[in-house]
């Protein structure tokens, strides 16, 4: 498609001709691993190609040219999906399997067995392609399932993604395909290679990279990414007759140029779907991509529209989830690390080991207690599990090493070499305060976290410069910091300093929460601090406070309010509020609200499962300064459930017993509607 008549027809030609041929290329190149001509002879005829479109004004949406990537954007457009990307329920043993088969048998009124059509759960990101008259249109993130964000001219630059459908039969045609982004094993570990090879910053894991990769303002670092795609199913169809299953419309995709998996099978009953998942994970090492489990849907397309969904997921389809994926790993050493409030945490360092989509080299022991239990020392071969977005654990000793050091907690802390103490029957501390580096570093990088004081770009690399350098001494010294005395730090040019002052003044108007939060007070989160401020109103009445005042608010205990009485009590503490809010630091005053006369008084709430517009924190924090209590479990008196992404036993306890279930979208509707003028 080029869109300029008024070019010379020879030149029209040759572009059309030329785009043909890079197409053809880039399949046999990316896909088929089957390259016919050198890399050099591409980028020649790729260049020859952007000239002419350049010249002539031939540039168009479908050329291969667009792979490149182009200039950056100002920001992300938000989008509504058509038809919800709706999340999957889950299988984590053969009995809920049946279960789900049961279910859909009693609702649909069949008999004898179900076709099911089954492939991997890829471990990618999910993302929606609008196909219009077989030109791609729109790429967008799933985001919370009715809202995602524009992401096209990131799509464009994957070169499993056509930007024109093959096939002739497009006209008058929209259609909404839905896939997974990943990058494969192979790629990941190029990546990295390039990475150490350049001596730069190495990738974690292959979806975070993605992830972040596909949701770039500048598309030129996404096309720098070995990014593919597998296509799992359709959403919005108009113009077009589809066939009447599942494994047909695959067929389907793969004709019109889009990749599906290859490892998919049609499997007839329960039986034949659950030996699928079983050879699955036998295969699962052979990979060249990612996953955490397999994707069962019913093949029947009439049959999943006649079974239909529920607020959150069909009803046709399900995730039978991989167990925690464990790998054998040498444990180099036992270190101790300096937590913000003191507390020293035993941390293995391991051999690295790639386990459950990561590269593990780090694996927390909690404390002394768990190495005596585990009976580990220093050179032994551990068992290291990691299940999704779970911290790595040490599940136990696998072989004792031939050189054994026992770990022993040490009497100095490794930071500052101020005695440690015993706090309690397992946890150890140190209790020099901001006179330790590493409290004092973590006490910055706390207080300038998004869910504090919320300072953008102060990472922390320049906050170990700051603390290292005596630039900064507390958190107060980062209102005093200037433009000038920031560029001096590595990689911090005079733009960058100028961008983070403004951060920092920016963060002076904030809330009394979130000041709270920032303090740092041992046991007072997000939750808790929106708790205080809506009970007390003001910094005042809280400092004036004694611990049975304190108990009287929602979430504050006997031990949380000796925490908080504790921090107020100290002299350095109140010198240092006093210094922030010398240094400008502010928030408008509220009346405090009795508690019974809050919108949401009386209620339960539990909230399970990932959210994607905010944290678990900020939801309970919202709840909590609502009225409602906010419970772990789910029990007959619970009132609602907020049930995100990856949501387990409690959503299907919830459901077992009636109780009122809301997804992201309606929980945000939720607290709208009971939003508290101020």
């Amino acid at each position: 498609m080029t869109t300029n008549d008024n070019a010379p027809a020879s030149i029209r030609q040759e572009v059309e001709s030329l785009r043909k041929q890079i197409d053809h290329h880039n399949l046999q190149y990316h896909a088929l691993d089957r390259p016919e001509i050198t890399d050099a002879e591409f980028d020649a005829m790729l260049a020859r190609l952007e000239q002419l479109e350049a010249r002539y004004g031939l540039q168009s949406p479908d050329s291969p040219t667009w792979r490149v990537g182009a200039e950056p954007l100002p920001g992300f457009v938000e989008v509504r999906h058509e038809i919800p990307m709706l999340s999957l329920e889950k299988a984590f043993s053969e009995e809920e399997f049946q279960q789900f088969e049961a279910r859909v048998a009693k609702r649909a009124e069949l008999e004898g067995e179900i076709e099911f059509c089954c492939e991997p759960k890829v471990d990618g990101v999910a993302v929606s392609l609008i196909y219009q008259d077989g030109v791609l249109k729109r790429g967008a993130t799933r985001g919370d399932g009715v809202n995602g964000e524009d992401i096209t001219h990131n799509i464009r630059t994957i070169h499993d993604i056509p930007l024109r459908l093959h096939g002739s039969d497009h006209a008058g045609t929209v259609l909404e395909i839905r896939g997974e982004v990943f990058l494969g094993k192979e790629g990941f570990a190029a990546l990295n290679a390039r990475a150490r090879e350049e001596e730069g910053r190495t990738y974690i894991n292959p979806r975070n990279t993605a992830a972040g990769a596909i949701r770039q303002l500048d598309s030129r670092n996404t096309a720098k990414l070995p990014l593919r795609m597998y296509c799992y199913s359709i959403g919005l169809v108009n113009g077009l007759t589809l066939p009447g299953t599942l494994f047909e419309i695959f067929a389907l995709l793969d004709k019109w140029g889009l990749h599906t998996n290859i490892d998919r099978r049609l499997c007839h009953g329960a039986g034949e779907s659950l030996e699928y998942c079983r050879r699955l994970l036998q295969k699962r090492p052979q990979l060249d991509y990612e996953i955490d489990g397999a994707v069962i849907k019913i093949n029947q397309l009439e049959l999943q529209r006649k079974l239909g969904q529920t607020a959150r997921s069909p009803r046709w389809a399900i995730a039978w989830k991989f167990p925690a994926e464990e790998k054998s790993a040498k444990v180099l050493a036992v270190d101790f690390q300096v937590g913000r409030t003191g507390t020293i945490t035993p941390v293995a360092r391991l051999d690295p080991v790639f386990v459950g989509g990561v590269t593990v080299s780090n694996a927390t022991l909690h404390n002394m207690d768990e190495i005596g239990k585990l009976g580990l020392c220093a050179g032994d071969s551990v068992i290291v599990r990691r299940a999704g977005d779970v911290i790595p654990q040490i599940v136990q000793v696998a072989a004792a090493g031939k050189e054994r050091k026992s770990v022993t907690m040490p009497t100095e802390c490794p930071a500052c070499g101020s005695p440690i103490e015993r706090d309690g029957d397992v946890q150890f501390r140190c209790n020099a305060g901001l006179v330790c580096p590493a409290q004092r570093r973590q006490s910055v990088s706390h207080f300038a976290s998004r869910s504090a004081m919320d300072i953008e770009g102060l990472g922390e690399r320049l906050i170990e410069q700051l603390v290292d350098s005596g630039a900064v001494r507390n958190v107060a010294d980062l209102y005093r910091l200037s433009v000038d005395k920031l560029a001096e730090f590595e990689r911090m040019g005079q733009k960058s300093a100028a961008n983070l002052v403004a951060a920092i003044e920016k963060s002076k108007r904030t809330s009394l929460n979130r000041f709270l939060a920032a303090l740092g007070i041992r046991e007072v989160g997000g939750a808790t601090a929106m708790a205080l401020a809506d009970h007390f109103g003001d910094l005042a009445p809280l400092l004036e406070a004694d611990a049975e005042a304190l108990q009287q608010v929602p979430d504050v205990g006997e031990v949380v309010a000796r925490h908080i009485r504790e921090f107020f009590d100290n002299p350095e503490n109140l010198a240092l509020v006093a210094a922030l809010r010398e240094a400008g630091v502010y928030w408008p005053a509220a009346q405090p609200r009795a508690q019974d006369s809050l919108p949401l008084a009386g209620q339960t709430i539990v909230i399970t499962g990932t959210l994607g517009r905010m944290t678990r924190n900020d939801a309970k924090a919202k709840l909590l300064s609502l009225g409602a209590k906010v419970a772990g479990s789910v029990s007959a008196r619970t009132d609602c459930l907020v049930a995100g992404e990856k949501a387990g036993s409690k959503l299907t306890k919830a459901e077992e017993l009636g109780i009122r279930i809301l997804n992201e979208q309606e929980f945000a509707e939720f607290l709208l509607e009971h939003e508290i003028e101020t």
